[in-house]
């Protein structure tokens, strides 16, 4: 047997070391005669995910070069995030598939968002009646089984952030996109953006720094799942000191919200809501920082192992793909130490295994 290749170590989540193999881009735990060892002892961790990011977004806005857009995604995978639910996207990125150093990508198509309330020339911008049509066309376009709604932005008019839907147009969006097999994530920060866009049955909620008490139970009981971006809720206080002098009422409430915003997260773990890691790359958070989420999904209050799953095997289970089982997908990292005991040793893999290659 040629091009095969054989790695042994303790295969997460479970404790036992075992012997892996690849074979033509899939893994089996059946012996390969003449497999090449490529790392032997240490810790066989399911590829990361990046649950939200966005290759086509950058520091200046959309992104559309094909070189600027491989580097964005190779940035990701360096990092180990072979897996990326790409939250909301102007470029067409389908190109990457072909590629095979870029990750695996689930798509939402563009975020849909009211006109002037979301950043310019990102989103799909449209007025409340024509909400449920645009859902079934962002479903059909991005293709990968999901939409984005913005739920919240600032109105400048009001001076703070607004919802942007009605619910009885949130309701029927999303039973749209369900019944197009497609499910729906949602940006929003505020408190009361969050009642409706619960009752109408989203399937995960993208920062969620409005979640109240009240509001994480009925979030919990819903079973949408949180994905919180931390590391691009650091990025609050700037905005709020950039907005201060003409919109003091949001700019208070964006520094509120980044103050609250690492209880609300502990408060909906304890209360059973899944958490999934996404950074939020794209615009103010460069491509390629899965672990620095990992990590501070940790120091907001998750234990070590939850968090590592949040980035892992339970965020690739929750996008319907498989972790280290025969006959899945090859794509694996190896490090060194127990990431369940010590989350930095994700930082510098001894392998990075993609499609059934190694990277780098």
């Amino acid at each position: 047997m040629t091009n095969a290749l054989h790695v042994r170590g303790v295969v997460l989540p479970g404790e036992e070391e075992r012997d892996l193999w690849v074979v033509d881009g899939r893994l089996t735990f059946e012996a390969v005669a003449g497999a090449e060892t490529v790392a032997a002892g240490g810790f066989v961790v399911p590829g990361l995910v990046d649950a939200h990011c966005h290759i086509g977004l950058g520091f200046e806005g959309p992104v559309h070069d094909h070189d600027e857009l491989r580097a964005q995604a190779r940035a990701d995978t360096a990092a180990g995030a072979l897996l990326v639910r790409d939250a909301g996207s102007p470029a067409d990125t389908r190109f990457l598939d072909g590629e095979p150093d870029a990750p695996r990508i689930l798509r939402c198509g563009r975020h849909i968002a009211r006109p002037k309330r979301y950043s310019p020339h990102t989103a799909v911008e449209i007025e409340p009646e024509e909400l449920v049509d645009t859902v079934a066309r962002e479903a059909a376009a991005g293709g990968g089984g999901w939409v984005k709604l913005v739920g919240d932005w600032i109105d400048r008019g009001v001076g703070d952030l607004t919802p942007l839907w009605p619910a009885d147009g949130l309701r029927a969006a999303v039973a749209r996109a369900h019944a197009a097999g497609a499910r729906v994530a949602v940006h929003v920060f505020s408190e009361e953006a969050l009642p409706d866009l619960i009752d109408a049955g989203v399937d995960s909620v993208e920062h969620g720094t409005g979640l109240t008490e009240d509001l994480v139970a009925r979030l919990a009981a819903s079973g949408a799942a949180l994905v919180p971006t931390l590391i691009n809720i650091d990025n609050f206080p700037g905005i709020a000191d950039s907005a201060r002098a003409k919109f003091p009422v949001y700019a208070e409430r964006m520094d509120r919200l980044h103050g609250t915003a690492r209880a609300r997260i502990r408060a909906a773990f304890e209360a059973g809501v899944p958490i999934y890691c996404g950074t939020d790359a794209g615009g103010y958070v460069h491509h390629g920082r899965v672990v620095d989420e990992i990590v501070a999904l940790h120091a907001a209050g998750l234990p070590a192992e939850a968090a590592l799953a949040a980035g892992s095997w339970a965020a690739r289970r929750w996008l319907g793909h498989a972790g280290l089982e025969e006959g899945a997908p090859a794509d694996f990292l190896v490090v060194d130490g127990d990431p369940r005991a010590d989350l930095g040793v994700l930082h510098s893999p001894v392998r990075i295994v993609l499609r059934g290659r190694i990277l780098g």
